[in-house]
């Protein structure tokens, strides 16, 4: 009997190692490190060792979520959001057709790009004070700064993507009769994709610091206005609602720039990173 219940029991132990391999390998790695902050964070405020009115515990954060979530948390983020896709498309637009002609001219180049790296180091605060003169306190002047931030990144990467195209390619579609509007739409764009994703991922993510920028200044609704609302009334916990919104809404966007990327880009065979040998 003792024979036989030996492998039994042997049998057992790779069964459970494997429940608990397969556990970790579905488990988002990436919300490991999110969830020991905020295990930490609890534990540190209920201890007092972190004074509650600098730093509220995670759980009473959770209460002000669910305070806002029934009405005005998705006021502000609709508002956010809105400003940062049209301003963001309007500044991708012009940074991609500008971009193109750009890297596809070196005289185009000398006449523009000098000006374009100048503008480019003006952080985005900066422009503020002048477009509230210029456009007032509208949606116009929130929509064109966030235009001005997001343009820069794209601008950038695609003079480069269009700077790495094979030369062949465009030799070929030269001796086709391509006229240059055609070399744009059929060779420059399609092969500077790689780095167009770059550069409007780059964009989204200056389109976003850009809009909190806009409304701590001058708005009504909108994830920097709760920023704003939360420094005045002294309430750590709508600033850190905020922040973490914010945070959110920016993994949101990207990840769906990154998953049509993926999507666009799936006929390269490129390197992917190398998982470490267990």
């Amino acid at each position: 009997m003792s024979s036989q219940a030996q492998p039994k029991a042997l049998q057992q132990t790779p069964i459970a190692g494997w429940s608990a391999v397969r556990l970790l390998r579905f488990t988002p790695v990436g919300l490991l490190l999110p969830l020991a902050i905020i295990a930490l964070l609890e534990l540190s405020v209920s201890r007092g060792w972190v004074p509650a009115w600098l730093m509220p515990a995670p759980s009473d954060l959770l209460m002000t979520f669910r305070e806002l979530a029934g009405g005005p948390l998705w006021t502000h983020i609709s508002a956010s959001s809105q400003r940062v896709l049209l301003g963001f498309g309007i500044g991708a637009g012009l940074a991609v057709l500008i971009g193109t002609l750009v890297g596809m001219s070196r005289q185009l180049e000398a006449w523009l790009d000098p000006t374009f790296q100048a503008l480019r180091a003006v952080p985005g605060l900066a422009w503020v004070p002048l477009l509230l003169i210029w456009l007032g306190i509208d949606e116009v002047s929130k929509v064109t700064l966030i235009a001005i931030g997001s343009f820069f990144p794209v601008y950038m990467n695609m003079v480069a993507g269009v700077r790495n195209v094979d030369r062949k390619l465009v030799e070929v579609g030269t001796q086709l009769g391509f006229s240059r509007a055609a070399l744009m739409r059929r060779i420059m764009v399609p092969a500077a994709l790689p780095y167009l994703f770059t550069g409007l991922r780059n964009g989204l993510s200056m389109a976003w610091l850009c809009v909190v920028a806009a409304e701590l200044l001058a708005a009504t609704e909108g994830i920097g206005y709760l920023l704003t609302d939360g420094r005045e009334v002294s309430r750590p916990d709508l600033v850190l609602a905020a922040i973490i919104t914010l945070a959110l809404m920016g993994k949101l966007t990207d990840s769906l720039l990154k998953h049509l990327e993926k999507r666009m880009l799936g006929w390269r065979d490129n390197f992917n990173g190398k998982e470490q040998s267990q």
